[in-house]
């Protein structure tokens, strides 16, 4: 089975991101922000793919295919964005390059349940069969599936019942985690 990573740069300095990806073996870094800018000049998309470059660590750009802002200004809505002919390009991009190194999506956000890379983009791996797990700030990483739960959890979908499935119960709190993270302002988003 295929295995991609998801990372969020957060506020780190660059010797803390380096570690983060060299403890996870990573081999190229996929940038899924889609404006590649941070107040930490590190983070700028220039400056990032020197650093990675110099490193031996890829950088592709794939923020405009699975960026989690709509060119339009419009509030995300991750279900029709899912559905766009240019995210399924991004998506046939991810499982092209994945097989062949240890891939990871990187966004600003740290925690995976409030980016776009995991309610969005991961999920959408998922379901077409593709491994994720989160390197989270602290180095550890989490398979997906873990992450559903915390996510099954912070959305009160963890009650079990005859009629739901747990298949059911996560589209619904992605839905409804998606929502709500889609109204928020971005704070790390520019950091």
């Amino acid at each position: 089975m295929t295995l991609v990573f998801s990372i969020g740069h957060s506020n780190h300095d660059w010797e803390t991101f380096k570690r983060l990806l060299e403890k996870a073996n990573i081999g190229a870094v996929a940038d899924v922000r889609s404006s590649p800018a941070s107040r930490l000049p590190h983070f700028n998309r220039a400056a990032l793919k020197n650093r990675l470059n110099s490193t031996g660590i890829d950088y592709i750009f794939l923020g405009g295919e699975l960026g989690g802002r709509p060119k339009d200004g419009c509030i995300p809505d991750y279900d029709l964005m899912a559905a766009s002919p240019l995210f399924a390009e991004g998506i046939a991009k991810v499982e092209e390059i994945a097989p062949r190194t240890r891939l990871a999506l990187m966004c600003s956000e740290h925690e995976p349940l409030i980016c776009h890379r995991c309610l969005l983009v991961g999920r959408r791996l998922v379901e077409r069969g593709v491994e994720v797990a989160h390197i989270l700030r602290n180095g550890t990483v989490e398979p997906n599936e873990e992450t559903e739960d915390r996510l099954l959890a912070l959305t009160r979908q963890t009650e079990h019942d005859l009629f739901t499935s747990r298949a059911e119960r996560v589209a619904a709190a992605y839905r409804t985690q998606g929502l709500k993270i889609a109204g928020r302002p971005r704070l790390s988003s520019t950091i």
